[in-house]
């Protein structure tokens, strides 16, 4: 990258203001000498060929919005340098990414997928239904035994609209203790936070994501090693991701297992995160 580098912090139409990022990034960036646009990824009159690298940061409404975006990703990355890079982003695009990773032997909650077409069968107890392409937990709604009918009702309308769908219990512990997301930049662990996540009861959520409740939080080595794995296979398969977010649950044995990988525009809990989290970052925007 040339020294005085020029970046495109990419953002959609409507959340200006909800990235609680920047505040912290914007300006460490310009502090080493990134001059930064915040711009919109479909706005048609801007210049992508002007950026030397074009990071992904909250382009929240591209599950809507898919048939647009997934061209959007390759005609930037014909011109410039974008991060995360389109291949990778494309696989994590879509949750079936789970299965792959149970099938390298990293653990996570059991989850059924239902294509359009399947039945739907829902575990015993309480249970999670969600998209298979979503974000900000977007058309996901926890349900219990009594709620099957509504549960059955939320599995039709997504089939209808063409989408897969992930069937997952809802853990014990995400409802005693959360989720914790841990943070890599340029492949290295960062950080982590602790967060907890208002799903709906048979709702959905109505706006770009739902409610969180955020706070700082210290991984402990065996969360760190599993998320490790999940970094190693992304960059075995698509090369070093320059941010990367794996969110871990506990299994019912407490025992950490991944429930999303975020590679496309992630919070990355800079305001949780310690101060040279934010130097971590801007060093791997920079090489």
């Amino acid at each position: 990258m040339p020294e005085r580098m020029k970046l495109g912090w990419v953002t959609a139409t409507g959340v200006q203001g909800y990235d609680v990022d920047e505040p912290f990034a914007l300006p460490a960036l310009r502090d080493a000498g990134v001059d930064v646009d915040v711009v919109i990824w479909d706005d048609p009159d801007v210049r992508w060929e002007s950026y030397d690298r074009v990071v992904l940061r909250s382009a929240w409404d591209y599950p809507e919005h898919l048939d647009r975006f997934v061209p959007w990703l390759d005609r930037v990355a014909a011109v410039t340098d974008l991060c995360n890079p389109a291949p990778m982003v494309r696989w994590n695009l879509d949750k079936h990414y789970l299965a792959e990773l149970d099938e390298a032997g990293i653990p996570i909650p059991p989850t059924t997928f239902l294509e359009p077409g399947d039945i739907p069968v829902f575990p015993d107890g309480e249970f999670v239904v969600k998209p298979a392409v979503g974000a900000g937990s977007r058309n996901a709604s926890s349900y219990g035994p009594e709620d099957r009918e509504s549960a059955r009702e939320h599995v039709t309308r997504l089939h209808g609209a063409g989408a897969s769908v992930l069937v997952q219990p809802l853990l014990k512990s995400v409802v005693a203790d959360g989720e914790w997301p841990l943070l890599f930049f340029g492949g290295v662990y960062s950080h982590a936070a602790s967060k907890r996540v208002a799903l709906p009861r048979a709702g959905t959520v109505e706006y770009l994501f739902a409610e969180e409740t955020n706070v700082a939080y210290t991984a402990d080595p065996e969360q760190i090693a599993v998320a490790r794995q999940v970094v190693d296979l992304v960059t075995e398969r698509f090369g070093t991701p320059v941010y990367a977010r794996v969110d871990l649950v506990r299994d019912d044995d407490g025992k950490p297992c991944v429930l999303e990988v975020e590679l496309i525009e992630p919070s990355l809990f800079l305001p949780e995160g310690p101060p040279e989290s934010v130097g971590k970052l801007v060093k791997a925007l920079r090489n």
